[in-house]
């Protein structure tokens, strides 16, 4: 069966993750753009981007990004998660939203700090309705590693959300770009994913360790 090819746009995308995340949804042959608030700036960062991969990455604003995807990712820092969401929410209606979103708390990042509603990514659900479709997922992979392209990522990605189709079309995403996605539960379980990632901080700065991830053991090989 052949790959479907999907317009997706990474909110945010200028940075590290959304950077990462761009390169290789873009290798594996999707049709991505860039969105930031600043659109000059994801223009830019999008032209740089198409050198390193050899293939076209638009860049703009992120409501004219939004706008045009079929799958949106959103890889913003906690601080503005809400925000921008609720600017290019008329854009999500009928769409998935990939929501890489870990609540750190500078300067405490290597502590976890929960919100009050427990998962920053359940609250996008709980404020975007069920016109969108919230998938949580990429937390606890490391950007350093996502814009290597000269080698595959080693970590599993846990994939959260309430839609199960919705995520069975992330965990495929992650197959094309050389991840294994595993569905782990409801989009309030993402808080566990979310939790994780501080955890890794910690391991990281006492291993000194480029991007500890995660790996899913004891799945039968296909």
């Amino acid at each position: 069966m052949d790959q479907r090819r999907y317009k997706i746009p990474v909110l945010g995308g200028t940075g590290p993750q959304g950077t990462g995340l761009a390169l290789r949804l873009a290798a594996a042959g999707h049709d991505v753009t860039v969105g930031s608030r600043d659109a000059a700036r994801a223009v830019a960062v999008a032209a740089t981007l198409s050198t390193r991969v050899g293939k076209t990455i638009q860049g703009g604003d992120n409501g004219a990004a939004a706008q045009a995807g079929e799958i949106v990712f959103l890889t913003v820092p906690y601080a503005v998660q809400r925000s921008t969401v609720e600017s290019v929410l008329d854009a999500l209606g009928g769409k998935i939203l990939v929501d890489t979103t870990v609540p750190l708390v500078p300067p405490k990042v290597a502590t976890v700090q929960l919100p009050q509603s427990q998962s920053a990514v359940a609250a996008i659900q709980q404020l975007a309705g069920s016109a969108v479709r919230v998938v949580s997922a990429f937390q606890n992979v490391s950007a350093e590693h996502l814009n290597a392209l000269d080698h595959p990522v080693d970590c599993d990605v846990l994939v959260c959300g309430d839609d199960r189709s919705a995520c069975d079309s992330i965990i495929g995403l992650c197959t094309d770009i050389g991840l294994r996605g595993f569905y782990a539960g409801p989009i309030a379980n993402s808080a566990a994913a979310e939790a994780l990632t501080s955890v890794l901080i910690t391991i990281n700065r006492r291993y000194k360790i480029a991007g500890a991830g995660i790996r899913i053991t004891g799945v039968p090989k296909a």
